[in-house]
Parts: structure tokens; sequence; C-alpha cells
């Protein structure tokens, strides 16, 4: 992990591999933003200008490195584009902010320590800059380096994250800016904890592995947890986990992490959908859809690493995570479409699609979650290509049985930088899952997949709890260039949403 310090010294005077400077555009060109005040005098005042020169418009992530000039004790300058210029007595967008610091920890990798003298007007812009710093310094190099060394005599491994981020501009004895720098740095690592799960390959993670790594974790940070195996789950009747496991080698496991506060006066109930690899099982996927699909257990990362985030922050919230996982394999002994699964509540499933895997498992543990009657539940899945179709790559749908609450969810999404988007569900799409042979089948309508899945999900909530449901299909996995704070791979995503609607649960700021 990335070392997070709030730095006294001054831009002039650090010592570091490189120093991070904004620059904003504006109507004529490029513009030196605030925080960069030492570098530019370096410069005799005319680092915009030779940042014109070289061809930078401020443009936002656009990178530009250059020389440094005497009068810095720092090699090379990096110059990050922070978009237009902000309106009058208006300050950067965070977001904004956390992706230009993420684009230049992304830009220095190798490097051992960078100043960031980006613009830090309070505690928040202090949390976004280390925010976006941490979590683009990130990358994924357990499998890499392992071959023989380069003929130099020299290791032949990838380059290593940036080592360390000096925040330049902060304030290490302001309560405030220290406290904002803390958090930055626990979100950030649990983020990066998400990340790697997501990124781990299948044949290592399977669901007994993901269980160890849970449990493991937990009782560094003073979290209970309970691991129930195969044998638990067929004897409470978990007929959804077991449906979609029993055709694997590698056998399910549904995990409850508890974060408890002696101070709590409410309880979220967060939970996982974690098929640690999704074959489709009988219902196959076609060629080209199975690389990515070690990436269907991102939602009990994400919950996996938000309950440990509570616990780090010590919340006053109770938060109690649960993790679905299994591994969606076609074998004689798979579940076969057809075939009628009855699940931990009783209700029985027809499956009409063993690929429609992830809504089957979050059943079961949507029911045992219910039967703690928490305040609210909260469920992340990678659950619908149709969602994808819906909201693009970058954007995760919020579907709830409660119009505040999923408002609420999205408010607190787009103020952490996570793109989202509220969703109905149709009452009349319910009927399209209707079966003649059971309770409800596992399918609807191909028209509307995503809420189709939603209102099944529905259907496994206690009554009168309030619950919201992420389809993060599109934004957990990113498959293009790096960008911003956002890596190749596996993202994250949803971790900082689930930690901040902990945050003001616990506070009691929620709309």
């Amino acid at each position: 992990m990335t070392a997070l310090t709030l730095s006294t010294a001054g831009a002039a005077t650090l010592r570091a591999d490189a120093l991070v400077v904004g620059v904003a555009k504006g109507p004529k060109g490029a513009i030196v933003a605030a925080g960069a005040e030492a570098v530019d005098k370096a410069f005799d005042g005319k680092l915009a200008g030779v940042l014109d020169a070289l061809g930078a418009s401020g443009a936002e992530g656009e990178v530009t490195k250059l020389p440094a000039p005497a009068g810095l004790k720092v090699p090379v300058v990096l110059a990050v584009g922070l978009g237009s210029v902000p309106e009058k007595d208006e300050s950067f967008d965070e977001e904004v902010l956390r992706r230009a610091a993420g684009a230049a920890a992304r830009a220095l990798h190798g490097s051992k320590k960078a100043g960031f003298a980006l613009p830090l007007e309070d505690a928040s812009a202090v949390t976004a800059v280390a925010e976006g710093a941490l979590l683009g310094a990130y990358a994924f190099t357990a499998y890499q380096g392992g071959g023989k060394k380069a003929g130099n005599g020299k290791d032949s491994g990838p380059k290593q994250p940036l080592a360390e981020v000096a925040l330049l501009g902060a304030k290490p004895r302001d309560k405030e800016h220290k406290a904002a720098a803390e958090r930055a740095a626990v979100v950030a690592a649990e983020v990066n904890v998400a990340r790697d799960l997501v990124n781990t390959p299948p044949n290592d993670l399977t669901p007994e592995a993901f269980a160890a790594v849970a449990s493991a974790a937990a009782k560094e940070n003073g979290i209970k947890v309970q691991v129930l195996d195969e044998k638990a789950l067929v004897k409470g009747a978990y007929g959804g986990i077991m449906g979609v496991g029993k055709g694997s080698e590698n056998p399910p496991r549904l995990v409850k992490l508890t974060y408890t506060h002696p101070k709590a006066e409410k309880t979220l109930a967060f939970v996982g959908k974690g098929i640690t690899y999704d074959s489709g099982g009988i219902s196959l996927k076609p060629a080209g859809h199975n690389e990515t699909m070690k990436c269907d257990m991102a939602g009990a990362a994400a919950v996996f690493a938000s309950v440990v985030a509570a616990a780090k922050l010590g919340l006053r919230v109770n938060v109690t995570g649960w993790l679905a996982l299994a591994e969606n394999m076609p074998s004689g002994s798979a579940t076969k479409p057809g075939d009628v699964l009855r699940m931990y509540s009783g209700k029985t499933v027809e499956v009409l699609n063993t690929d429609a895997e992830g809504r089957l498992v979050l059943g079961d543990a949507l029911t045992k979650a219910s039967e703690d009657n928490p305040d609210a539940i909260v469920d992340v899945a990678t659950l619908t290509g149709a969602m994808v179709l819906a909201l693009g790559d970058r954007t995760f749908g919020i579907m709830a049985n409660d119009d505040a609450f999923r408002t609420s969810i999205h408010e607190i999404a787009e103020e952490v930088g996570e793109s989202s988007w509220p969703m109905p569900l149709p009452a009349e799409l319910r009927k399209t899952m209707d079966s003649p042979t059971a309770d409800i089948a596992n399918m609807g309508v191909r028209m509307g997949g995503g809420l189709v899945a939603g209102l099944f999900l529905q259907e496994f909530v206690g009554e009168g709890i309030t619950w919201a449901h992420l389809d993060i299909a599109g934004p957990a996995f990113h498959e293009g260039a790096p960008h911003g704070y956002t890596p190749k791979g596996g993202t994250g995503s949803a971790v900082r949403t689930l930690v901040r609607l902990a945050e003001r649960t616990a506070t009691g700021d929620l709309g």
C-alpha cells in the first residue's frame, strides 16, 4: 500500500522524485492552479507558458512531465489537467481533484516519493486528493515478475506503484485535515483490497479461499465471523446457494461478518454476490464471455471491504456483511434448466437459466440477513448484462423498495465519485417470472432484464425492511485503458458508497 503523509515542507524544499501541480484550462490557454505558486516562481512565473509551448491545455486528466528548474529539490515536475477554471468563488470539484491525483499517481509508477501540490482549500479537498492518489497508485502485480532475471542482472518484474504520496498544503496539526487523510487512507486501502480480490485468478480464489481471507481480516479487526460450509448449508436448507455451487468441486460458503459499536443506534446489512467464477453452469456462456468471469464476486468483495473499513474507522453503527460464495460450473451434479430449488425462505424457484445464478445465492443471503431485522439491507452484485446495456460500463443501477432510500444512496454515490442511476421496479414485470411448476422462476422477459432481477431479489427481503439493490455489472471490472484513478481490471466499485452510507447512518445524517 502506498504511504500517505501530510508534509510540512514547501514545494521548493521538498526532496522527492517528482512534484505534482495542477493546471487548469483557461480562456487563453493553460493556467497554473493554486498550490503551485512556489513551482511557478521557480519557473520565473512562466510555468503556464512552458506548458502551453509543450501543448498542454489543462484538460482533465492530461499529464505533462517537464524537467524541474533550479530552485526545486525534485528532478521532475508533473502537471496534471484539472479542466476548466471554476466560476468565481467556487472551488474545483472533488471528483476532478480525485481523478487528477489518480492520473498523476499512475504516471509516477516506479517512483519512491512524490509531492502533490494540488489545490487544497479544505478537508474535503484533502480527502479527494489523498483518495485519488492512493487509488491511482494501485497496481496488481502479485502474479508478475516470477521469471528469471534479465541479462543485466536486474529484476525484470513490473514497475511497482508510487511508494509515498506527500500532500503539500495540508496541515498535519489541523484535526480536520489529519482526520480527512486518515479516512482516505483507510477507504483507499479497502477499495484496493476489493480490487485485489477481483483480480485474483479463480483457481486461487475459490469460495473456501475467499472465506479464509475474510475470516483472517475479520479477526485482525475485531469483527465477528461465521462461515457456513457445504454441510451447514445443506443442513440449513440453503437451496439457492447449494443449487448454484453443487456443480463445482469447490463447494460454496456463506460468510457472516459482524461489526458492532457499543453506542450504535442503527444496524445495516450488506449482502454481496460472490460467484468466484461463473461459467454459466449448464447454460454455458458463449465463447468470448468467460475470460473475465473471475470478477463475478465483486459484490462480495465490496461488502467485505466495506465492513472492514467501518471497523477500522470505528463508525457508530452496526454493520453486518453477508458473502454468498459459490463457483458456478457445469458437471454431472450441476443444477439443470428445469430443476426446482427450495430456497432458504421455503419459496420454490424453477431454474430456467443456470446463468442467472447470482439472484439464487443472493435470495438465500437476503432471507438470512432479514432474520436479524436490520434497519436497512443493501445488496451489491455484478448481476445482469442488461444493466450494462442500459447504463454503460461506468455506472451502476440502484433499485429499492423505498424511493427515499434509493434517492439517498444515489446522492451518496455521486458525492463520493461513483457514477450511479436510480432504476424502477415495475410491478408488471413480476408476472413474467410466474412459473407453472414453482412459486417463481429465475427468469422473466429479456427486455428490462436488470429490473426483472431486482424484482426477483425483492421477493426474498423480509417484510417491512428497507432494501436497496446495486447492480454493479458495468463498473466492477474495467477492460479498457486506465483513466483517472481507475485501473484496468477490478475497480472496487461500491465500496466508497457503502462506507459513506455507513457514516451517514452513524451520524443520523441520512436524508
